[in-house]
């Protein structure tokens, strides 16, 4: 009897799942189920696409449920899991479309369900014009709104790497940008004193921040609405009560209240993050852990036999922590799919863990982190110290020069390196992959120091600015 495996997600965890399945196990039946109505997508380009660098969404879809279907691989969207029966080995699905609700049967299960948008319960989160950043439809629905209601202002509430790319993308479109952020600094993930670069770029493009404010409400137009709304029924003789109701449906944002200020808002994104989609895995006995993710073993199993997890929905090993943390990054929801798929499908591999490396780019600027900052590094437990410098990012003679800033976390007794941060004009991917490799390895701020780097004048100085934070973390 030809054996099933079911994955329920079909983003970057769920589809690299699929289609390793598929290659190591040519007789697997694969059903792929989808809340949404896109599956294997780039939604590290929706930004990009909002602010027209990428002008049509359909570069951003990478393959179809037809193409899945070709390899032999069912894709079945705007499908819903509701239900998971560890026992019987069965999922309760939801045709989003046409509301029946019918049971599947698995043999291996994949639950790459990804990360949920959470916004915070405040009086009109719900109004028209407030928006997260999530999925296709969310993209879309975003650039419709700016392209039909052209709104002056927008807040966007969160100082994340969303928060970033959407403050360019406003921008791109004339649209006046607040950032509020209810924290001390912007980019929570990163040091405080990198952080003031990002700081410094983003009000230089005359984006405005409110660091430190949380906001308490969103306002709209809906009294307006149902007062004109009233009105016309008593004049037309029309159903008072209906009117008004849909006249609330209508009602649309105007402004982000914080407890000190408030911002004009034609259109808010919430950039708030995310947590992990868990709940009907947590329910069917699905261990979750401290970060309140999907427990998974280096095989990407669960403690619930024949279940595997992948992606932003499960835990990942950080080898410079030395345990299980929540980060959910692309590649690595990718690279987890493919272990989970390998072994759901009689395979055998395993996830190495990762060391968290990720880049953004916010109007000229490149920022970039690996490893653990400073701040996360004594969290976890390390006796850590830093170093900071700033340079040149080619050879001082070069037109066009540019500063570059370095800060290396290391742990005091071993000098192990533990992170960095690079934030500059250029070259800053380059460079935090030499210290993610570093990282990887294990090496010391000695060793970094001893690294055979590339030299031409247009791309680094005779001494890299990697090379310089390295002495100067040496001494």
């Amino acid at each position: 009897m030809t054996e099933r495996l079911v994955i329920v997600g079909g983003v970057a965890a769920g589809m690299s799942a699929a289609t390793r399945a598929r290659r190591i196990n040519k007789n697997l039946d694969i059903t792929v189920y989808e809340k949404t109505g896109y599956v294997s997508y780039g939604a590290c380009g929706f930004p990009y696409f909002i602010k027209g660098d990428v002008p049509e969404i359909e570069a951003l879809l990478i393959r179809s449920p037809q193409e899945f279907a070709a390899q032999g691989i069912e894709v079945l969207v705007q499908h819903e899991i509701t239900a998971i029966d560890p026992a019987a080995k069965t999922v309760q699905v939801t045709n989003l479309r046409s509301g029946r609700t019918f049971t599947d049967h698995w043999d291996r299960l994949i639950l790459a369900t990804g990360g949920q948008a959470v916004p915070p319960p405040l009086p009109g989160i719900d109004l028209n014009g407030v928006f997260t950043l999530r999925t296709v439809e969310d993209a879309l629905a975003i650039k419709c709104w700016i392209k039909e209601k052209q709104p002056q202002n927008a807040v966007i509430i969160g100082g994340g790497y969303i928060g970033l790319e959407m403050a360019e993308a406003f921008s791109a479109h004339g649209i006046r940008v607040t950032i509020v952020e209810a924290q001390s600094q912007i980019l929570p993930t990163i040091d405080a004193d990198m952080a003031v670069h990002i700081e410094q770029e983003l009000r230089a493009h005359n984006i405005e921040l409110y660091l430190g404010h949380k906001v308490k409400s969103l306002d709209g137009d809906a009294p307006l609405r149902r007062v004109i709304a009233l009105t016309a029924a008593k004049v037309n003789g029309h159903d008072a009560a209906s009117m008004v109701q849909a006249a609330t449906r209508q009602a649309r944002v105007r402004a982000v209240l914080t407890s000190g200020a408030g911002f004009p808002a034609e259109m808010v994104i919430v950039g708030t993050g995310t947590k992990p989609a868990v709940e009907f895995a947590r329910a069917a006995g699905v261990e979750i852990g401290l970060f309140g993710a999907i427990r998974v073993n280096n095989r990407q199993q669960t403690n619930v036999p024949d279940i595997y997890a992948a992606g932003a929905a499960s835990e990942v090993y950080h080898r410079v922590a030395g345990q299980s943390i929540l980060l959910p990054l692309a590649t690595t929801a990718s690279k987890q799919g493919r272990v989970a798929g390998t072994n759901a499908a009689g395979g055998r591999a395993h996830f190495s863990g990762i060391v968290g490396t990720a880049v953004v780019k916010m109007f000229d600027l490149q920022i970039a982190q690996t490893g653990l900052t400073e701040k996360y590094a004594k969290y976890f437990g390390f006796d850590a110290r830093s170093a900071t410098i700033s340079a040149t990012a080619h050879a001082h003679y070069m037109p066009g020069n540019t500063p570059i800033h370095v800060k290396l976390v290391y742990e005091t007794t071993t000098q192990r390196l533990l992170g960095a941060q690079i934030i500059g004009k250029e070259g800053v991917a380059k460079r935090i992959d030499v210290i993610a490799a570093a990282l990887h390895s294990g090496l010391t701020v000695y060793d970094l120091a001893e690294l055979d780097l590339s030299y031409a004048p247009p791309f680094a100085p005779v001494w890299d600015p990697i090379l310089v934070a390295a002495n100067v973390a040496s001494k």
